[in-house]
């Protein structure tokens, strides 16, 4: 009885308070949730930027690349590309200050804030005569290092340094009040080293800045500095005097034999040389020396690493979980997976084993087959391109996916080669940002990388809450694409060569994806199209000549 009246007290009071509050803004109880907008940075440009802005979804910041001579702290945004409806705290003709980072704002329903910074690489060099490899910047203490040989008659004096080069601000800057790039400039010894001091000035500097400059006499001519091992390549460097020929021998550390490497291997820039060895042994231990005019560097050792094969690239390992297609064996551990999960939700797999086999496997008894279609009943359901990955598809949201690309391995491929064939079919689905493909032929992707993640790279198809592969993440060490908008109906060779953005690195993870449609994770792409593949490998070597 007593919470009947406390009710009907309290619905009382929210009358009262309803009728009280009218005036000023209506009785109002809205129920009905705003609808979640991904609010995102779409393109911008700047004034003395140069290429393209490197853009993350995920981590909503956006770098830009600008010119040297650009002024940083006065940057004019020349275009600016957002969300459809959403409103910027910032427009075209704006100026920005991107000397630190500056904080965008993207409102619709809600705010988002985007953190924009700037990335100005300014091209500095230092030469002296007589110089022992290249010259190197402490840029936070505003210092440049280089090293001279000793010579039988050393003695300190300040004529033994001739300066050759000198660039330590942007294009256009001055040293000491001149343009020119051997300006005047005065040396005094400290004992061990030669020391002099000049002052680089710009017309965006708030101030001049002021330059230490120290070379170092030092008794060898020639450093054999590392080896960056793969399985059957070796990237060798060394550093030597500027004006004279480099070169490195090399042998199998069980053997005596030193062999001159092929000079036309050999890529000098002024004291560093490196070369690019091709057709060595895997798991092999060498030895090898610098060599600069007539002078040899220390011996250093390494060790080349294993070849190791892409886990079924053959595409024979499959089996069938319900109405789900898995690529790889039952009861064995996955490697590939695919968006079947996510697709069989309102209809079959679209990524399927097939016995339409590559030339090239005649043992082979499957290929893979993916297949772009529209999945559902009726008008009930959603476009999904066939695919194919390596790596893990985590869970199904709504009719989405979670994925997880990417499967732990640090060998270093050359390419990757295999088979495909591929029907194209008109684009007949396509999301709001892609309307303007509709009718055009819909395109393959295959796409491999190689790089140094932590852990799998989580991939996300809601447009709610989006997140897709970046070939501008810092992390990927190799890369390669192939594209294709061309029917093709025999099974035809494919090879993709990885341009390695660092050879010295070493992957934690390889990436490969391939696709019947190139814009399916934003279910853009043509039903009926289908994409084989068949006899994936990956190469170690270049090709023999």
């Amino acid at each position: 009885m007593k919470i009947i009246k406390l009710r009907q007290i309290y619905k009382a009071l929210s009358a009262i308070l309803c009728v009280i509050s009218f005036s000023f803004q209506g009785c109002i109880n809205n129920d009905i949730p705003y609808p979640v907008v991904q609010l995102n940075i779409l393109d911008i440009g700047v004034d003395g930027m140069v290429g393209r802005p490197v853009i993350s979804v995920d981590d909503k910041s956006v770098t830009i690349n600008v010119a040297d001579t650009a002024n940083l702290r006065r940057l004019r945004v020349s275009k600016i590309e957002i969300t459809d409806k959403a409103q910027s705290s910032l427009a075209v003709n704006d100026y920005i200050d991107l000397s630190g980072s500056f904080w965008l704002t993207l409102s619709l329903y809600d705010e988002v804030y985007w953190k924009l910074t700037a990335n100005q690489s300014i091209d500095r060099s230092f030469r002296v005569a007589n110089q022992v490899g290249i010259a190197t910047f402490d840029l936070a203490n505003k210092i440049a290092y280089a090293n001279v040989v000793k010579g039988e008659l050393f003695l300190p004096q300040s004529t033994d340094i001739v300066l050759q080069e000198l660039k330590l601000g942007p294009t256009g800057s001055t040293i000491n009040n001149t343009v020119t790039t051997t300006p005047v400039v005065t040396w005094a010894w400290e004992g061990s080293f030669w020391r002099s001091k000049v002052v680089v000035n710009f017309k965006h500097f708030d101030q001049p800045e002021e330059w230490t400059l120290l070379v170092f006499p030092v008794e060898t001519t020639v450093s054999t500095v590392r080896a960056d091992a793969w399985v059957n390549i070796a990237y060798l460097h060394g550093e030597g005097q500027v004006d004279v020929a480099h070169g490195f021998e090399l042998r199998e550390a069980t053997s005596s034999n030193w062999e001159r490497v092929d000079s036309r291997l050999v890529v000098s820039t002024l004291g560093s040389f490196t070369a690019r060895i091709p057709h060595l042994k895997a798991e092999t231990s060498y030895v090898f020396r610098a060599i600069s005019g007539e002078d040899y560097g220390a011996e250093v050792t390494f060790t080349t690493g294993k070849a190791t094969p892409l886990t079924n690239g053959s595409f024979d390992q499959w089996h069938k979980a319900g109405k789900v297609w898995n690529p790889w064996a039952d009861g064995a551990t996955p490697f590939w997976d695919s968006g079947n999960d996510g697709a069989s939700t309102l209809g079959e797999s679209n990524t399927q084993p097939s016995s339409d086999v590559a030339p090239g496997a005649a043992d082979g008894t499957f290929s893979a087959k993916l297949e772009s279609k529209f999945v559902g009943i009726g008008t009930i359901g959603k476009f999904a391109a066939g695919n194919l990955f390596v790596g893990e598809f985590k869970q199904v949201d709504g009719t989405n996916g979670i994925l997880d690309f990417g499967k732990p391995f640090t060998a270093r491929p050359t390419r990757l080669k295999g088979y495909y064939k591929f029907t194209t079919a008109p684009i007949n689905y396509a999301s709001t940002e892609y309307q303007s493909l509709k009718g055009l032929p819909d395109t393959c992707s295959i796409y491999i990388a190689l790089g140094d993640w932590d852990s799998p790279i989580e991939i996300r198809t809601n447009p709610k809450n989006p997140k897709f592969f970046d070939i501008n993440d810092k992390n990927i060490i190799a890369y390669a694409e192939f594209y294709s908008g061309t029917s093709v109906t025999e099974y035809t060779p494919i090879e993709l060569t990885l341009n390695y953005r660092a050879t010295n690195r070493v992957p934690t993870y390889l990436v490969l994806v391939c696709s019947a449609s190139k814009y399916g994770d934003f279910f853009t792409g043509g039903a009926g199209s289908v994409l084989y593949v068949d006899e994936f490998t990956l190469e170690y070597d270049d090709e023999q000549e």
